[in-house]
């Protein structure tokens, strides 16, 4: 007789010497066998165990993908003479669950999908697998699609395809604002030539104001002096203030003092075209 401590991971199935049948089982803990009676003939680990499959198949749109599955199982204690006498090799078992179940399902799907659906790839595994395998004694606690692997090229070309997609939006975005940009300048451009007319309109209207003033004034305080007389005035001096001005920025022209006659009569001939019957009683006045 032995006695043996089991550790509380483990069963112990025993054997009768003479039958060499299946005889009992020792759960954890203190057991007594009795040698040569009595040995013993396997252990079951209590332990949750987990096998990697790697699991080649093809999509809906023709694309080969390499899937790997995770699937983390125990032996039920209750089922552990199952376990152990009848499946031989659970873990092919498991695997060969996991690629019909892969298989099936992937062909159905386009490679997106299988990426956005890798949930519900892992739920049909788990289901085949817990109906199938509690039958032999395994408890199947969850099955983890834990990567989708297509070929390199293709892995490439998806990646091209987002860089495009990303690109094109980024150059839309960037349209958009050089749009909103050129529209806004010609706004600005249009507003600005707008309080630019408004500024010259006033100008001339305080520079026509100050010439009509100075001439009624010249009138008023030179006496026999008529406006025609203060406009010819004005006109020359304006004349000469714009031949120093010309002057002063280095250009050579032709200057005739002719020029100056000839400028005031077609001032005077435009005046008098122009001028309103109530404008030509008032000799005094300018406008």
């Amino acid at each position: 007789m032995v006695l043996r401590r089991l550790t509380t991971r483990l069963f112990l199935l025993f054997r009768s010497h003479e039958l060499r049948q299946y005889k009992r089982l020792a759960g954890p803990g203190l057991s007594c066998i009795l040698y040569p009676l009595e040995s013993i003939v396997g252990k079951l680990s209590l332990r949750i165990q987990q096998i990697d499959v790697r699991c080649e198949t093809k999509t809906k749109d023709n694309v080969f993908v390499q899937i790997g599955v995770a699937v983390q199982f125990r032996v039920i204690e209750e089922s552990a003479y199952d376990a152990y006498y009848r499946l031989e090799n659970s873990s092919s078992q498991i695997q060969s669950y996991v690629f019909d179940v892969v298989r099936s399902t992937l062909p159905r799907m386009e490679l997106d999908d299988a990426f956005a659906n890798k949930d519900q790839i892992a739920a049909a595994i788990f289901e085949q697998l817990q109906d199938v395998m509690r039958d032999y004694g395994y408890e199947i606690l969850a099955s983890l699609l834990v990567d989708i692997s297509p070929d390199a090229k293709v892995k490439v070309s998806m990646n091209e395809i987002n860089a495009s997609k990303r690109l094109k939006a980024a150059a839309e975005h960037k349209a958009e604002a050089d749009k909103i940009r050129q529209v806004k300048a010609a706004e600005a451009d249009a507003e600005a030539k707008y309080l630019s007319g408004m500024g010259v309109a006033r100008q001339r209207k305080a520079i026509a104001e100050g010439l009509q003033n100075s001439v009624f004034d010249f009138s008023q305080e030179i006496h026999g002096s008529s406006p025609k007389d203060v406009m010819d005035i004005i006109l020359l001096t304006q004349y000469f203030d714009t031949l120093d001005n010309v002057g002063a920025n280095n250009l050579i022209l032709e200057h005739d003092p002719q020029v100056v006659g000839s400028l005031q009569r077609q001032l005077r001939t435009s005046t008098a075209a122009n001028r309103s019957p109530t404008a030509a009683e008032n000799k005094n006045s300018f406008f």
